[in-house]
């Protein structure tokens, strides 16, 4: 409970934590502060052109930021692994973290337990990407994070450092009628 205090402590003052998520360690912020998801994007070293995934705790909470279309609605029910759809038209996250090109964003309910209770106690979505450079390989686990990274964060979670993953979640694009696989 104390890690989601203090996680909650930095996301609410604009700082960026490190912290185990459901699929790969991430960098995280407050997703609708365009000064917090701006230092996201530094530590990286990535273009902000590049959008950012966003996890919310619950479908209740998806349905504040964007339209959720029926088809979408069964994907996140049926769905096994930890699935990222992508919205059109969101609405309340920071600008900075939508993607310029079509005004979409890629949001993941959650499904980390730690997760979930940070973000439904936060009462507001999370910025997550990976724990690395920009052009870097995706750590496995805590140990590969680099320095840069850890030196660059506010606030490091200190829960399930010694579990190692390789899976990213799959990327959905719902577009009319279609779904489009953008990473499996």
């Amino acid at each position: 409970m104390n890690k989601i205090v203090e996680s909650i402590k930095s996301l609410e003052n604009g700082k960026a934590i490190l912290y185990p998520t459901d699929t790969v360690w991430g960098l995280g912020c407050d997703a609708t502060n365009e000064e917090a998801v701006a230092k996201i994007y530094k530590i990286k070293k990535r273009e902000e052109s590049k959008s950012l995934i966003v996890l919310v705790s619950s479908l209740n909470m998806l349905k504040k930021y964007v339209y959720v279309p029926r088809k979408a609605i069964e994907i996140i029910r049926k769905s096994k692994k930890p699935t990222t759809i992508i919205y059109q038209k969101p609405k309340g996250i920071a600008f900075n973290a939508i993607s310029k090109e079509d005004n979409t964003v890629a949001i993941r309910i959650v499904q980390d337990d730690f997760c979930r209770k940070l973000i439904k106690r936060f009462k507001k979505p999370i910025i997550s990407t990976s724990a690395n450079l920009s052009g870097h390989p995706t750590p496995k686990s805590f140990s590969e994070i680099e320095q840069a990274i850890l030196n660059s964060v506010d606030y490091v979670v200190n829960l399930h450092q010694e579990r190692v993953t390789t899976k990213s979640s799959t990327i959905l694009k719902i577009e009319g009628n279609n779904i489009v696989v953008l990473r499996e």
